[in-house]
C-alpha cells in the first residue's frame, strides 16, 4: 500500500528551503527541467571537489595521523569471493601443480613451434591478421588453410613436432574468434575476438622489429586464469631481446583480456615514453577444453554460458 504524501504548507518554508525541496520532476517544461538537472549536477561536482580539497589539507596537516584514503567502489573492488582464487606466494599445492603441468617445459628452456592458419575460404582480413602472429611470436609460421580439416592439420603438426596451433576465424568477413590449441594433448581455448585494430590503423604507431618481445601477463588470479596466462606465456620467448625494447601486454580486467604491444624508451631514470606498435584486440574466453579440437566428446574445463553474465561482480579469470 502506497502511503499518501504529507501536505506541507509552502508559506511556512523559506526561499532556500523551497529551492532545496524542488526536484526536476516538479517542472513540466523539458528545457527548464534539463537546465535544473545540469545545475544540480554541477553543484554536486563542486561539493565533491571542495570535500576532496578539504581532505587533502587535513592529510597535510595531520601527516601520519591522518585517516586513510577512501577506496573507490568499483566492480573489481566489490568482486565476489571465489574459492578458486590462488595466493601464488603461499599456496604450495598450486606451485606443485603448475610445476607438473603441460606448460612447465617451456619455462625451462623448450622452444615453442607454432602454426597459424585461418578458417576455410577466408577473406583478406583474416589472412592479414593471421600473418601478424609470426611477427609477434618466435618460431611461428603461417599456412593458408585451403580445404584441410582441423583434424588433418593437427595430425600434420604432430608429425612435425609443432607445439601450438592458432586459428583465426571470421564470420561474414568480420574476425570474431581466436582458437589456440596446445599440442599434442591440449588444452584448447576458444576466445571471442572484438575491437581489432591493425598496426597500420593505429595513429602514431611504429613498426615492429625482429627482436624477441618481452611479455607482461597481468591480473590472472584464479586457477583457470593462471592456466590461460601460462598458455599465452608458453608461446612467447623466455629469453627476450631487451635491446629491441618491445613489450607485449595481456591484461585481464573483468574477464576481458586486452592485448597491446608497445616500444618503450627511457628518457631518464624516472620517466619512460611508449609508442604503440599494434595490433590491439580484446579476447573473451568462451571455452577451455582438454585435448585438441574435439568438440563432440571432449571434456570441458570451462564453458561460458549466458547465465554467467547476470552477476557482474563474479569473474572466472
Amino acid at each position: 500500500m502506497v502511503k499518501p504524501k504529507k501536505e506541507v504548507d509552502k508559506d511556512d518554508l523559506t526561499k532556500e528551503e523551497l529551492k532545496l525541496r524542488r526536484s526536476p520532476t516538479d517542472i513540466k517544461c523539458k528545457a527548464k527541467r534539463v537546465l535544473l538537472v545540469q545545475k544540480l549536477q554541477a553543484a554536486k561536482k563542486t561539493a565533491r571537489e571542495k570535500a576532496r580539497k578539504q581532505r587533502k589539507k587535513e592529510r597535510e596537516v595531520l601527516g601520519d595521523a591522518a585517516p586513510p584514503k577512501e577506496v573507490p567502489r568499483t566492480i573489481e573492488s566489490m568482486r565476489r569471493a571465489d574459492e578458486t582464487i590462488v595466493d601464488t606466494e603461499n599456496d604450495k599445492e598450486f606451485e606443485e601443480e603448475i610445476s607438473k603441468d603441460e606448460f612447465e617445459s617451456y619455462f625451462d628452456g623448450r622452444v615453442p613451434k607454432i602454426v597459424v592458419t585461418t578458417n576455410q575460404r577466408s577473406t583478406k582480413n583474416a589472412v592479414e591478421f593471421a600473418q601478424v602472429f609470426p611477427k609477434l611470436l618466435p618460431n611461428c609460421e603461417f599456412f593458408h588453410r585451403r580445404k584441410y580439416h582441423l583434424k588433418e592439420i593437427v595430425q600434420f603438426c604432430n608429425n612435425r613436432d609443432y607445439t601450438d596451433i592458432i586459428v583465426v576465424n571470421e564470420t561474414k568477413g568480420v574476425i570474431d574468434e581466436l582458437t589456440i590449441s596446445h599440442l599434442p594433448n591440449g588444452p584448447t581455448a576458444v576466445f571471442r575476438l572484438t575491437n581489432l585494430v591493425m598496426p597500420e590503423d593505429i595513429p602514431g604507431g611504429g613498426e615492429m622489429t625482429s627482436h624477441k618481445a618481452e611479455l607482461i601477463v597481468n591480473n590472472f588470479t584464479t586457477r583457470l586464469g593462471h592456466t590461460i596466462g601460462r598458455m599465452f606465456a608458453s608461446m612467447f620467448a623466455q629469453d627476450p631481446n631487451f635491446k629491441g625494447r618491445r613489450v607485449c601486454t595481456l591484461h585481464n580486467q573483468r574477464d576481458f583480456i586486452f592485448f597491446r604491444q608497445h616500444r618503450y624508451i627511457f628518457e631518464s631514470k624516472e620517466e619512460a615514453n611508449v609508442q604503440e606498435l599494434g595490433p590491439r584486440f580484446t579476447l573473451k574466453l568462451k571455452s577451455l577444453q582438454k585435448g585438441s579440437f574435439n568438440t563432440s566428446t571432449g571434456e570441458y574445463i570451462h564453458l561460458h554460458q549466458h547465465n554467467m553474465d547476470v552477476d557482474r561482480k563474479k569473474f572466472v579469470l
